[in-house]
Formats: C-alpha cells, sequence, structure tokens
C-alpha cells in the first residue's frame, strides 16, 4: 500500500481527496500547509507527495524543493488552480513529476498516481543495474551517475531518460515514445520540460568528448557514443 503526503490547504477539496485516495487503497497523510507538511515529511517515509501550489506559510514550489533536498527520488504532483504556462513549465523544471490543474477529476488524480508508481516500481525490477556509457558508469537502480572519483546524483526523470538513451544508443529515439515512457503524456508542457532535462543530461556527460546526444528536430534523440 503505498503512503502519500497530501498538501492541500482547502478543507473541503482536502477532505474529499484524502477519502477518495483513502477508498482506493492508498495510506492519506493530509497537511494543510507548507510547514506542516515538511515536518510529516521529514518524520515519515512517503512513495509519493502531492503538494498544491497555493498553500499557506510556504508554498508548494518552496516545499517541494525541501522535499527534493531531502529525498531526491520522491515522485511529486503539483495541484493548481494557476494555468499559467510558465508556473506549469516551472513546476516540471524544478522535479515535479506532474501537474493537475483545478478542477480535475479524481479519476484522473487516480490513473496519472498509479502511472508514475508504476514507473518508480520498475526501476527497482532492473536486473542489469550497471551499464557503461564512455567513460561513465551509470548506475540505474541508485540513480548515479559515475566517472572518476566523481558522482553525479540524478533526478528520477533524469535517470528514466538517460536508461531510455543508453538502450537505444545509436537509434533514433521518437520524442513521442520518451514523454510517454517518462512523462506519461506527449502535451506541450512535458515537451518543454524534456527539453530541459535532455540540456541538464548533456552537461552532465559533458566530460567525455565522445558521447554526444543528437536533437533531430521535432522528431526525436540518438545517444551516440565514439568509442575507439
Amino acid at each position: 500500500m503505498a503512503r502519500i503526503l497530501f498538501v492541500e490547504d482547502d478543507p473541503n477539496l482536502g477532505l474529499l481527496l484524502k477519502e477518495n485516495l483513502d477508498n482506493k487503497g492508498f495510506e492519506t497523510v493530509w497537511c494543510k500547509d507548507g510547514d506542516e507538511g515538511i515536518s510529516t515529511f521529514t518524520a515519515r517515509e512517503f512513495d509519493l507527495c502531492i503538494l498544491d501550489v497555493m498553500l499557506p506559510v510556504k508554498d508548494g514550489f518552496t516545499l517541494s524543493k525541501e522535499i527534493r533536498a531531502r529525498n531526491n527520488d520522491i515522485p511529486i504532483i503539483f495541484l493548481t488552480a494557476r494555468s499559467m504556462h510558465e508556473d506549469r513549465i516551472h513546476g516540471l523544471e524544478i522535479g515535479g513529476d506532474d501537474y493537475i490543474t483545478k478542477p480535475f477529476s479524481t479519476h484522473e488524480l487516480y490513473l496519472r498516481i498509479n502511472a508514475i508508481l508504476r514507473r518508480t516500481q520498475n526501476r527497482t525490477s532492473v536486473q542489469e543495474k550497471v551499464k557503461k556509457i564512455g567513460k561513465y558508469l551509470f548506475d540505474y537502480k541508485k540513480m548515479v551517475l559515475l566517472i572518476g572519483n566523481d558522482a553525479k546524483r540524478l533526478s528520477s526523470k533524469e535517470a528514466e531518460l538517460l536508461y531510455i538513451l543508453i538502450l537505444h544508443k545509436d537509434e533514433l529515439v521518437p520524442r513521442s515514445v520518451i514523454l510517454n515512457k517518462v512523462w506519461g503524456n506527449d502535451d506541450y508542457f512535458s515537451a518543454k520540460s524534456m527539453d530541459v532535462y535532455i540540456s541538464k543530461i548533456r552537461k552532465m556527460l559533458r566530460d567525455d568528448p565522445d558521447i554526444e546526444i543528437l536533437n533531430a528536430y521535432g522528431t526525436g534523440f540518438k545517444l551516440i557514443v565514439n568509442d575507439a
């Protein structure tokens, strides 16, 4: 049974979603502001966080950064009444796994939670944990990229994205395939977020000049490793 940290200040929506998620088989811990959210997260183990953006005391974006500082792996879904493109993209760029604009159906939220948890659980079942890429070693399960004595910690999305590219090394991976496997959809905001993550991964791999991620504009990406 997955345990969910749910931070929402609206008492009606909070009670409704907690009861709905509990009825779906989750253990839902409901907090009503950002400070209560981070203290609760620090005290207990969780499998996923659902954070309202417009919270009292401490907003959801700030709360998510504090959560990420304690656990870089845990999936985060943002809930918000905001519909501005910049807010949604910002939520994805700072490590959110999904972003749902109010009003929404509880069934849609349930489906998105399950999709994220499936991706998280799939990582734990991978048989081959470590893959070599040029001068790097990539530990997919631990989400760590190693070169010499330097270890770079990856976020959940960075690890998923790099793993797909490595599995299909020297092949063009369509954008839609990456988006649906890592983000769970191929909408505009996820596509923008993916481009940001590709840039992050390129920077992580820049210590090996024989590694390149090619962008076939509008089509997909290809990981090239020039092994001498």
